[in-house]
């Protein structure tokens, strides 16, 4: 079992930045992969960003390529997501989400264990 619980979320001008928070517990850490995915209203959940175990590699859709970094911290059992020059577009909840079993997923089937989600909305 692995918990997953998101912080950092706000309010942001456009042209700003958050970064996003996942603490994850449960399960070793270092055994499982880490993603980021975002909901906006209607529309359906979709991928942003995954990191392997270890954190070295990454792979980012790309819609936000050349914006956002993901990373984690083994020490503190936590995945981040640095979002730089935010849209208005940008403006959905997101989800951290932990796959046990393949990497690089980029679909909901791949991954095993989700957060509840951080809002982030991006004012113009």
């Amino acid at each position: 079992q692995v918990q997953l619980v998101e912080s950092g979320g706000g309010l942001v001008q456009a042209g700003g930045s958050l970064r996003l928070s996942c603490a994850a517990s449960g399960r070793t850490f270092n055994t499982y992969a880490m993603g980021w995915f975002r909901q906006a209203p209607g529309k359906e959940r979709e991928f942003v960003a995954t990191i392997n175990r270890s954190g070295s590699s990454t792979f980012y859709a790309e819609s936000m390529k050349g914006r956002i970094i993901i990373s984690r911290d083994g020490a503190k059992n936590t995945v981040y997501l640095q979002m730089n020059s935010l849209k208005p577009e940008d403006t959905a909840v997101y989800y951290c989400a932990a796959a046990l079993r393949l990497w690089p997923g980029v679909t909901l089937e791949n991954y095993d264990y989700w957060g509840q989600g951080t809002q982030v909305t991006v004012s113009s």
